[in-house]
């Protein structure tokens, strides 16, 4: 589907240059001279490379649509990481670095979502929240507590985070896997 270039907006996946892009920000500039035209900073979705391109209202780009697909974490093996189709039951192979970082946040039998182009996936989506225990906390420093403060504590998963003075070893917290930050206890 052909779209104008000012109608591009972040989260949107194009064609361009003979890759696929996803919009990561787009300013409109409406300069005093001359006609208006969309800034747009890309990021390749096979390479993760960035790209800052001027797009005039004129100009029109393939508006590419991805099949997302919810598949089922099995396990890890070696460097790659087992997902099964919960509909057709076949399994997929994903190599830990196509995950990156966020591969410590996966759980057995986590559902998670691949985005796929051309039956070949090229993105995927973990659940924005999981529950993990912490393993190590430093303990409470007393008087400590006048400004909001926040000590380091390391997951079970072996990550790192800040969580509040009153978290303590072996209890439960609701982690973002985005941010990679506390948010809560868990009930």
């Amino acid at each position: 589907m052909k779209i104008n270039g000012n109608e591009i907006r972040p989260g949107n996946v194009v064609e361009h240059n003979g890759g696929l892009w996803a919009a990561v920000k787009c300013t409109t500039v409406k300069p005093g001279k001359g006609g208006a035209f969309n800034q747009v900073e890309l990021k390749n979705l096979i390479d993760g490379t960035k790209l800052n391109e001027r797009f005039r209202s004129s100009e029109t780009v393939e508006r590419v649509t991805l099949e997302l697909k919810d598949f089922q974490f099995l396990f890890e093996q070696g460097d790659a990481l087992v997902f099964m189709d919960n509909e057709s039951y076949e399994q997929l192979e994903l190599q830990k670095d196509f995950v990156g970082d966020r591969a410590a946040f996966l759980q057995d039998g986590m559902m998670v979502t691949v985005q796929l182009y051309d039956e070949r996936p090229i993105g995927i989506s973990l659940p924005d929240q999981v529950v993990l225990a912490i393993a190590e906390a430093d303990p409470v420093v007393k008087g400590q507590t006048a400004a909001s403060s926040y000590k380091p504590a390391i997951l079970e998963n072996g990550i790192r985070v800040l969580v509040p003075p009153f978290i303590a070893a072996g209890e439960r917290i609701l982690v973002d896997t985005n941010e990679i930050t506390y948010l809560r206890r868990a009930d």
